[in-house]
């Protein structure tokens, strides 16, 4: 184990805004948080969104910094990863930010039903090696999964530089007859000419991945849809 990481964990647990409970959720016989994010995190009751696979937390960050009337919580199993994002945002005073440290097929143990808005899955993993595709973020298990906490007609957006993931969540969503309201297969070509304002500037935010990849030349996909 590396010390930069041990150091990190440490440093998480004196955040107030970071909960790292067993992975299934369960503590003392009840969901971990499920049906208190409102009334015991953020104290209001603004929507709350997520961001599945956080990474350094950059997204949910700089979402936060966008929207103070609406909540964030960065969700990823790796800690030392977050840990940038936790403490820039506890530096900052942004209050409509944490984040949450497990798996993302737990999800549903730490919502209740309806509790949250709207998912942000930026740069995740493709499972290129998933045959079924099962294990990727906008398959149909884990849309299920999200559809246990979030209301009829709630949206997930997906950014990606991955064409096997954007074709892929295509089919899913060709299969489960879903609504799509935004989708490009080049974010920065066609695409922010033909948005508003608002939606050009959340999709101008760039995390270390994404800068990488539009380094090397790569495309970057998007697709809002309704579940």
């Amino acid at each position: 184990m590396g010390k930069g990481k041990l150091k990190k964990w440490e440093e998480n647990a004196t955040f107030e805004h970071v909960f790292e409970p067993p992975l299934d959720g369960i503590i003392g016989g009840r969901d971990f948080m499920k049906g208190t994010w409102h009334s015991e995190v953020f104290g209001n009751n603004n929507p709350i969104t997520l961001e599945l696979g956080c990474g350094k937390g950059e997204y949910t960050v700089e979402l936060a910094r966008r929207y103070p009337n609406r909540n964030f919580v960065g969700v990823d199993i790796k800690g030392h990863r977050f840990w940038r994002g936790a403490k820039i945002s506890k530096n900052e005073g942004l209050t409509n930010v944490a984040f949450l440290r497990t798996r993302i097929e737990f999800i549903a143990q730490f919502f209740e039903e309806n509790e949250v808005n709207e998912i942000w899955l930026t740069f995740s993993d493709p499972q290129p090696k998933d045959e079924k595709g099962n294990k990727r973020l906008t398959s149909a298990p884990f849309l299920a999964r999200y559809r246990q906490i979030m209301p009829a007609g709630a949206v997930v957006n997906l950014k990606t530089d991955s064409p096997i993931l954007y074709t892929f969540t295509h089919e899913v969503i060709a299969e489960q007859k879903l609504e799509i309201l935004v989708d490009s297969a080049d974010v920065y070509g066609e695409l922010i000419q033909r948005i508003d304002a608002e939606m050009k500037d959340v999709l101008m935010i760039q995390t270390a991945f994404e800068k990488r990849w539009l380094s090397e030349g790569c495309k970057i996909h998007f697709t809002k849809f309704k579940l």
